[in-house]
């Protein structure tokens, strides 16, 4: 199977082969956890989930090594801890595990390794040393700096001049900096803060940590001790976080000579509010936590995946509906036949291609369409197939009466309130109050309750 990706680096579609053949290494920018993840955080894992489960068919489980790592230390944790009156590790440990949960509900793997930064200072460190020896890297002010002068190939990712970095605001200007675009691998800690010593060679005092961009360089030395296959992320962390990456890592003598950091760089795209990007000053903040109590995982799985992953996702309730309904179709086939919970068939061929295709999911769900149809007129190969299929893309996986239970978090009613708004219709008929049933008819309609009346009485489904 030939797999295509577009390679940022490159700006052009490439043919995907791993570097060694009995191992494909992925590293995906994972959460920093102080708050919960917004829906623009859990579309970068679908994402990337999804690629996981794309090389793991080609390649095999086993051969796939897919690290996507904890950030535990940051302005932004310590400044909940501050406020919350809590020690760090409390607040960091409560957000790792409800994004766990969150993705976990989303159907997201548990990526094969997930390295906590604080578990790799030593690291850090010692990247830091040998930037600071190959004239890299200065200290000032209890700072460590990257001096990107010395690294020509900078801004080879994100395409834009070192002028454009800084107009762009993207860059910190502070007087300690030889060049605005210099960006720290060390700051000191201040009062009260968490910080370790540092090597005395480095010429500052006192204690610190580490920058962000320095955290996942050292992580990818660590965990796959070289350049890897592919490295992932969201459009938003090709500049600088990306780019620093690259510029770090090549300098402290991470091997470039093949490829800067990864092989291949893919970045999905921003997810929008309607015109709007999501941001606290709007107001427009969507968290898949209160999503969840609504909508099932599968159904924001598929909703997220229903652009392609390069292209901006417009977020509206509309997708949300139309996901569901869409997948509705799907659960109501399986309905007709005997649910099993046997292990599925190889998934279908042509999902496979889609999905090689960079990444396709649209023409994916398309395939699951198209089979969708084909096991209507009793091929219950392709029944099989849609399973199998459905479990590539995350999706597919309940009992269809389970599936059905659960969407009364969509409409608000439970199996009990269905059958009291029918028995109250039933009395209204009897008293010959039809505008009254008919009301009730249509208050279960906009709850996407379809019913039919016939002569052993009326029954109900979830449309």
């Amino acid at each position: 199977m030939t797999i295509f990706f577009h390679n940022s680096l490159s700006g052009k579609r490439e043919i995907f082969t791993p570097a060694k053949p009995d191992r494909v290494s992925v590293y995906v920018c994972g959460p920093t956890v102080y708050s919960y993840a917004h829906i623009g955080n859990a579309r970068a894992a679908v994402v990337f989930d999804q690629l996981f489960r794309l090389l793991r068919a080609v390649y095999g489980a086993e051969k796939v090594v897919y690290a996507r790592n904890i950030t535990d230390i940051d302005d932004k944790i310590i400044a909940a801890a501050r406020e919350a009156d809590v020690p760090i590790g409390d607040i960091t440990k409560k957000f790792t595990k409800i994004y766990r949960e969150d993705m976990g509900a989303l159907g997201v793997l548990p990526p094969t390794i997930e390295p906590h930064a604080t578990d790799h200072i030593e690291a850090m460190q010692v990247m830091i040393s040998g930037l600071l020896s190959r004239g890299h890297a200065y200290a000032r002010e209890g700072h460590v700096l990257f001096d990107v002068e010395t690294y020509k190939a900078y801004g080879q990712l994100s395409k834009i001049s070192q002028d454009e970095m800084i107009a762009g605001a993207r860059v910190e200007i502070a007087p300690y900096k030889k060049n605005p675009a210099d960006f720290v691998l060390w700051k000191p800690a201040k009062e009260g803060e968490p910080g370790w010593s540092v090597p005395s060679d480095w010429g500052i005092e006192g204690t610190g940590r580490p920058g962000w961009h320095l955290e996942c360089s050292a992580m990818i030395e660590k965990v796959f001790e070289g350049p890897i296959d592919i490295h992932g992320g969201g459009q938003d962390l090709r500049f600088p976080h990306h780019e620093n990456e690259i510029a770090q890592s090549c300098c402290a003598g991470g091997g470039c000579d093949e490829a800067p950091l990864a092989r291949f760089w893919l970045h999905n795209g921003f997810l929008n509010m309607g015109d709007d990007k999501m941001s606290k000053s709007l107001g427009n903040i969507v968290l898949p936590r209160d999503l969840l109590k609504k909508w099932d995982g599968e159904t924001i799985r598929w909703a997220l995946l229903s652009a392609h992953y390069r292209q901006p996702l417009i977020w509206t309730q509309k997708i949300l509906e139309q996901s569901k309904k869409q997948l509705d179709r799907f659960y109501r086939l399986m309905e007709k036949f005997p649910y099993s919970n046997e292990a599925p068939m190889e998934p279908p061929q042509k999902v496979i291609e889609a999905l090689s295709d960079d990444l396709n999911t649209p023409s994916a769900m398309a395939v699951l369409h198209a089979l969708r149809d084909k096991a209507a007129n009793g091929d219950r190969e392709a029944l099989s197939q849609l399973r199998s299929g459905g479990q590539l893309l995350g999706v597919l996986q309940q009992n269809p009466a389970d599936w059905f239970r659960r969407g009364a978090q969509g409409t608000g009613l439970s199996d009990e309130a269905i059958e009291a708004l029918l028995q109250e219709r039933r009395l209204a008929k009897s008293k010959k109050d039809y505008g009254k049933a008919d009301a009730i008819r249509e208050t279960l309609a906009e709850a996407n309750i379809l019913i039919e009346d016939g002569p052993q009485g009326t029954k109900w489904r979830r449309g």
